[in-house]
């Protein structure tokens, strides 16, 4: 090819110039235009920046309440604050990720445009942003970002029915269930908006929970049905993928009864020592259940590949959490309180829910920016810095005076949340490394 010929080569789609080989090398530059190159790209730099933003505030809250130096001044209770920004803040907008990159693949339909996504996804963004300020600030402005942030998970799922009713494909049960969790989870938002504005804090938490369990974990759950075994099958020799349906209606229904436990408990009924013994008898066998179920998926064959492993031992903690939850139960039944609720809880935020957002961030946003799919150093050792986080809180709840241990778990997780979203936003405004688009 002549220079001449090279000098009149029009730029490729990623920004970069042709070398003296005549092969493309993408330019480096971070450019926010590169986010609209893909789904996937928009809506992880959004979830990561309400993530970092909201692991670093809720440090400085316990931060706070370990040495008072701050004097934060709250309009919404905290925890109320917390529970929400960290179940349906950012998880859903990781959720926009997958189901517009994943979702149409498994559906067999076109997937949307991130231009055409972008409204839902920045007023979520927008909404979160708003919430965690109003709740030290103003209670119109923490309402009016929980305004913003139903209205974007409205036009988010609104998005995702079309496309399920668009499928030509039989199979979509996996589909339709995570369509019909996002219903649960427009409704708890909408009523977590209504609790506020009427001064319902005890409403607001159990709104909050159900989110958690019939929105969050549903989702999840049914993701890690269809994925953790495919995946495995595909990087371990001798793994077959199974996946029987009647997993994931008995998954479903362990989820369940921790949904109805919550309105139950907001309820008051039933209640008493008996409740307390079948459920405890309950969560034990269902933790029982789900530990077994991940050996059967190969967790002990995943441990040789980092990515994997991560998948598999983040679905461990789901199994944990329900056993930590039936020993709390069971061990308070002399006081007629569980003994370890919040540490069963975060065994599940942040074992299950915060290591699978981990590895499967990670790993798409490694496929989708052309590098291989694996866990480096950096990656493996955040994943188990996690772990320690996870490990510190649930300890945290067995000690007389709770709060440095607390402050420390959040200061973990807030580390993990800052260098992991730093590295991983740097990816998402830059081309692939490979040239190709997307």
């Amino acid at each position: 090819m002549s220079t001449t010929s090279r000098k009149n080569m029009p730029l490729p789609a990623s920004g970069g110039r042709p070398d003296s080989r005549g092969v493309t090398r993408p330019a480096a530059g971070w450019r926010p235009d590169w986010l609209l190159q893909a789904p996937h790209r928009l809506a992880f730099a959004l979830a990561m920046l309400v993530l970092v933003g909201a692991a670093c505030w809720w440090f400085l809250v316990q931060w706070d309440r370990l040495t008072g130096h701050l004097g934060l001044h709250y309009v919404v209770s905290p925890t109320i604050t917390h529970g929400a920004v960290m179940s349906l803040g950012f998880i859903p907008l990781f959720f926009a990720g997958f189901l517009f990159t994943a979702g149409p693949k498994w559906l067999g339909v076109e997937a949307p445009t991130a231009r055409q996504l972008m409204p839902a996804l920045l007023a979520q963004w927008a909404g979160w942003w708003l919430w965690l300020a109003g709740a030290h600030l103003h209670m119109g402005m923490a309402q009016a970002g929980l305004v913003l942030a139903t209205l974007g998970l409205l036009g988010m799922y609104l998005r995702f029915w079309r496309l399920l009713r668009q499928s030509p494909v039989p199979d979509r049960l996996h589909a339709t269930v995570v369509a019909v969790a996002g219903l649960v989870g427009l409704l708890s938002l909408a009523g977590l908006l209504l609790a506020v504005r009427f001064g319902r804090p005890d409403l607001a938490a159990a709104l909050v929970r159900s989110g958690l369990w019939g929105f969050v974990v549903v989702t999840y759950v049914a993701v890690a049905h269809r994925m953790i075994p495919f995946f495995t099958s595909s990087a371990v020799p001798m793994i077959e993928v199974w996946r029987p349906f009647w997993v994931l209606w008995a998954l479903m229904a362990m989820v369940l009864v921790e949904w109805l436990a919550v309105w139950a408990e907001w309820a008051s009924w039933p209640a008493g020592r008996e409740w307390m013994l079948v459920r405890g008898l309950f969560e034990l066998a269902a933790g029982s259940v789900i530990l077994w179920l991940a050996f059967a998926w190969g967790l002990v064959q995943s441990l040789k590949i980092r990515l994997l492993a991560m998948l598999h031992l983040g679905f461990v903690w789901l199994g944990l959490s329900f056993v930590l939850a039936g020993v709390s139960q069971l061990l308070g039944l002399r006081t007629g309180i569980p003994l370890l609720g919040l540490g069963a809880l975060h065994a599940m935020t942040m074992g299950f829910l915060g290591s699978l957002m981990l590895a499967m961030v990670t790993r798409v946003s490694c496929g989708h920016s052309g590098r291989a799919l694996v866990a480096d150093a950096l990656v493996w050792g955040l994943f188990w810095c996690l772990q320690l986080a996870v490990v510190l809180r649930i300890v945290a709840v067995l000690l007389p005076e709770p709060t440095a241990v607390t402050a420390l778990a959040a200061l973990l997780w807030a580390g993990v949340c800052a260098v992991w979203g730093t590295r991983l936003l740097g990816w998402y405004g830059r081309p692939r490394v490979d040239g190709r688009p997307g």
